[in-house]
């Protein structure tokens, strides 16, 4: 039979599991936050009378764009939920 090297813990490579963990974190709260772009535009779709198609867009476009620059930035999603609260509560205006 073959013989296999004995296993131990700090064979494993802390610093690129953590890295790979930041990003996993850094990707899946750019995803929801995009997801609830995404709702916001499809509430604009169906509820706002004129100008439905042009609001839903600029907002993903908008939010597009936002996502990227914090993604650049760090950690931080002030201009992507700034964006998302604007957008919201202008669709929100529109639908009313």
């Amino acid at each position: 039979m073959a013989e296999h090297g004995a296993h131990t813990s700090s064979a494993m490579d802390y610093e690129a599991a953590n890295a790979t963990y930041a990003g996993f974190i850094k990707g899946s709260v750019a995803a929801t936050i995009f997801c609830l772009y995404v709702v916001v535009a499809l509430c604009a779709f169906a509820f706002i009378e004129h100008g439905n198609v042009l609001i839903g867009f600029a907002g993903l476009i908008i939010g597009a764009l936002a996502l990227i620059v914090d993604l650049r930035a760090g950690n931080n999603w002030y201009i992507s939920v700034g964006g998302l609260v604007i957008f919201g509560l202008f669709t929100a205006f529109m639908v009313s």
